[in-house]
């Protein structure tokens, strides 16, 4: 990448879009997690990994039950979307080696969040689009920390699965020097505008959380990085990833035009028969917000001592 691109990308973005938020948010590298507070003695545990240009809020009102610890990413150079809580240093955290705003760098936020914050014996690992592919990476890392966990991926980037033709298209003309032109455009046209081709139809939830996508980066080196490093790992990565799952669920959209469908369903049938593959009715990428129903009880989720 030439010098003055990055002099372009590295521009700030101002953080626009945050909930309050009761709990605590710890800073890890570049990244972060926020823990809720919640209200009933917690019974189960669940780590949510947000997608591309998305906020942890993708997953709060999915899981509000007050037995339920919810603990959120914000993958690394993300703002945290937050208000009313000051960050704080984490008392275990270790340096990570990987380039910043990779998915092998977020693994490793989502390994030490892992190892060091559930309070429960049921433990479930929700990641969205790009969070699915953070969760594998994470669980080729540390597969001694999967043993006992659930994992759901929701329309995930997958190991040999591709993009939708549509985002390919739009992506190929793209040089690094275009990005902050770019994203200036996208964020001047009414998200109508393009809204229904990627996003299926809207609802109020949807319309909150993704008319701000392309605030949710500290800068836009990071757009182009999370872009470039998701194809890059999708097709070096091979399927013997998911050898290391135990337990879990990918849940696939009826339609889905950010990621290719095909690619995605060829992919996880790779996987091993502990995994269910759920072909929801869902009509867009955005499975969680479409309706919460295709997300599987948390009764599902075994303790940790029935897994084998």
């Amino acid at each position: 990448m030439k010098a003055s691109d990055v002099r372009k990308l590295i521009k700030p973005i101002d953080s626009i879009y945050s909930e309050m938020f009761s709990g605590r948010v710890y800073r890890i590298g570049k990244g972060a997690v926020s823990v809720r507070n919640h209200s009933g003695e917690a019974e189960q545990t669940v780590i949510g990994v947000h997608g591309f240009l998305e906020n942890h809020c993708y997953f709060t009102q999915a899981y509000d039950a007050p037995t339920t610890e919810l603990i959120l990413l914000s993958c690394s150079n993300y703002h945290i979307p937050v208000n009313g809580v000051t960050p704080e240093d984490a008392h275990w955290e270790v340096p990570i080696k990987y380039l910043e705003a990779t998915i092998d760098y977020d693994a490793c936020i989502l390994n030490q969040v892992l190892a060091n914050l559930p309070t429960t014996d049921q433990v479930r690992v929700h990641g969205h689009s790009r969070g699915g592919a953070v969760i594998l990476e994470a669980v080729r890392q540390r597969p001694e920390l999967y043993e006992n966990v659930e994992i759901i991926l929701e329309a995930p980037v997958l190991p040999q699965a591709k993009l939708h033709a549509l985002v390919t298209t739009v992506l190929e003309p793209v040089s690094h020097g275009m990005w902050p032109w770019l994203i200036r455009l996208i964020n001047s046209a009414p998200s109508s505008a393009y809204g229904q081709t990627f996003f299926g139809k809207m609802n109020p939830r949807k319309k909150q959380l993704l008319s701000h996508l392309f605030s949710a980066t500290k800068d836009h080196l990071t757009i182009v990085r999370n872009i470039e490093d998701i194809m890059a790992w999708m097709e070096r990565t091979p399927t013997d990833i998911y050898d290391n799952i135990r337990h879990g669920t990918f849940l696939i959209p009826r339609v889905d035009r950010i990621l290719d469908r095909t690619t995605m369903l060829q992919s996880a049938s790779q996987s091993p028969t502990t995994m269910r593959i759920i072909e929801t009715e869902a009509p867009s990428h955005f499975i969680t917000l479409d309706s919460k129903e295709w997300i599987p009880s948390l009764e599902s989720v075994p303790p940790a001592s029935s897994i084998a």
